[in-house]
């Protein structure tokens, strides 16, 4: 199976982050390290990011509710409980179980929620068209491009005509102390940086595409990119979220 190696590292790697400090993985704060986070509080955050989002995407004319929206790479369920106040069903998609298992953990819209262990290249679990809304937030960046392009296609698939598509994925780096070690060091050694030095239980690998080869992807897969915005979650990488609809 294409990708298979490398979507096995990425799962072993976060089933490790899962079990040593999994909201940390999430959402890296330093304050909140070693089981820092305030559940309540990280939650907060997710449910900020879906409102200010689809405020955002509603301004576009994008879809922002309906029946049937993915949360792709869904984690512990951060932004996944808060799209079940838009949608009647939301299925969230992670390949590491540990985090599945926190994601159900006391989940207020439990009936609105489903959580799918998903470790193939693809999302053949899902029918074409499926979703009104498919969803991703600071996933696609773990995975090596080539990996991260057949998501999209994937994702181009599942969503029906007229659904909205919308993710977040870096461009390049940025002409930091890190970004230069990300430009310049191949990933076996930044990982060994992460684990050695900063103390990381499994290396945190990034990624960047190019704004044109995105628009270009997705073209061919007919979903047309409405706009796409600059978003701050790592200093050290120019980011954009992608608001896209299926033609």
């Amino acid at each position: 199976m294409p990708f298979a190696r490398e979507l096995a590292a990425i799962g072993r790697a976060w089933s490790t982050l899962a079990d040593a400090d999994a909201l940390w993985a999430i959402c890296i704060r330093p304050e909140a390290r070693h089981g820092g986070w305030d559940v309540a509080a990280f939650y907060a955050t997710g449910a900020a990011e879906i409102e200010a989002v689809l405020s955002q995407a509603g301004r576009l004319g994008l879809r922002t509710s309906g029946q049937h929206a993915l949360d792709f790479g869904c984690g512990a369920g951060r932004l996944t409980r808060p799209l079940a106040l838009h949608f009647a069903l939301v299925q969230g998609v992670d390949i590491a179980p540990g985090m599945l298992e926190l994601a159900q953990r006391d989940d207020p819209a439990a009936g609105r929620c489903r959580y799918v262990l998903n470790t193939r290249p693809d999302l053949a679990v899902f029918q074409a068209g499926e979703f009104d809304l498919v969803y991703s937030s600071i996933v696609l960046q773990h995975m090596p491009p080539e990996l991260a392009r057949a998501y999209l296609a994937e994702f181009a698939r599942v969503l029906r005509p007229g659904g909205s598509l919308i993710f977040q994925l870096p461009t390049h780096p940025r002409w930091t102390v890190r970004g230069l070690l990300y430009r310049c060091l191949p990933p076996t050694a930044l990982g060994v940086i992460q684990r050695r030095l900063l103390g990381y239980a499994a290396p945190m690998r990034m990624h960047g595409m190019a704004e044109r080869r995105v628009r270009g992807m997705l073209a061919a897969h007919g979903v047309e990119v409405v706009a796409a915005a600059p978003v701050a979650y790592h200093p050290d990488w120019r980011e954009l979220r992608y608001f896209c609809r299926r033609r």
